[in-house]
């Protein structure tokens, strides 16, 4: 059983002890993170554009999400796995909901779900709850809504959509969520959602006032180095230290100091000698 569940969040949020979750999509990164201590890992829908390639998380699929989460589940031994609930898995009907969200438990091993959406995803989210699976909300920017909203933008920017933000959250909270992503919400909007929420708030984008923050592994670590987001920060250029190791192999194999005898494996002298023998006669 992993050590972070959804009484230790709302104590740490209780005492004021700062939540830390980190995406991962894979077994080598989910392992890192867990290690290296983290609460929450979130294999976010995120992989569309972080790994996939896509240009937005829409294309994500349920069996990507799945596929992806078991990985990540194989490796982490601490943290409390979140699983995306990907673009019309929950969408289409309660049922669907249910179903979906019990099929990122029961076959990827995930520990809780997240999806995104205000008052329109409370009837998802309460059968979702009822059916014994946590929940975790995502309010703010909701990316798969990016075509309706026109792009990444902040959300709450006026004191009525703050409010409204704030009528949102409750409703998650009262529907059963144990915590809510707020993401791109101004620094003020993101303090008062904090205050009020008995819940933790976890922020990507929306200050410090937050109980706790995430970023997406790529982002964080300088792996792609085409995109810098303005909400994220690059703790280490790994993207730049693994092109020089390929620049640095690739020279090697092509000088050919690499690879060596010490490589690989050499036959032992009679099997040797019994080559040669064979390889002398015509085939």
């Amino acid at each position: 059983m992993n050590g972070m569940n959804v009484l230790k969040l709302r104590k740490m949020k209780a005492g004021r002890e700062k939540i830390v979750m980190i995406t991962a999509y894979d077994y080598p990164s989910a392992k890192l993170v867990d290690e290296a201590g983290v609460d929450l890992v979130l294999v976010g829908d995120s992989l569309g554009t972080a790994v996939l390639g896509y240009e937005n998380t829409l294309a994500v699929t349920l069996a990507d999400m799945i596929h992806h989460t078991k990985a990540v589940t194989r490796a982490v031994k601490r943290a409390m796995v979140v699983a995306d609930m990907p673009f019309m898995s929950y969408q289409v009907s309660v049922e669907a909901a249910v179903a979906n969200a019990g099929k990122l438990l029961q076959e990827a091993g995930a520990h809780a779900v997240k999806l995104e959406g205000g008052m329109e995803a409370v009837p998802a989210i309460t059968k979702i709850f009822d059916a014994g699976i946590p929940v975790m909300g995502h309010l703010g920017f909701t990316p798969q809504s990016v075509h309706r909203i026109g792009g990444a933008f902040f959300q709450g920017k006026t004191a009525a959509k703050a409010v409204k933000l704030l009528e949102d959250a409750l409703r998650l909270e009262d529907a059963g969520v144990f915590a809510v992503v707020l993401e791109l919400i101004p620094l003020e909007a993101a303090g008062l959602l904090s205050d009020r929420l008995q819940i933790p708030t976890i922020g990507i984008g929306s200050g410090p006032k937050c109980d706790g923050q995430v970023l997406v592994y790529h982002d964080m670590l300088g792996l792609n180095q085409e995109f810098q987001p303005m909400h994220s920060k690059t703790f280490a250029s790994a993207g730049q230290v693994i092109k020089e190791g390929i620049c640095n192999y690739l020279q090697e194999v092509r000088q050919g100091s690499f690879p060596t005898t010490g490589h690989t494996k050499t036959m032992e002298p009679a099997e040797l000698e019994e080559l040669e023998k064979i390889s002398a006669k015509p085939l």
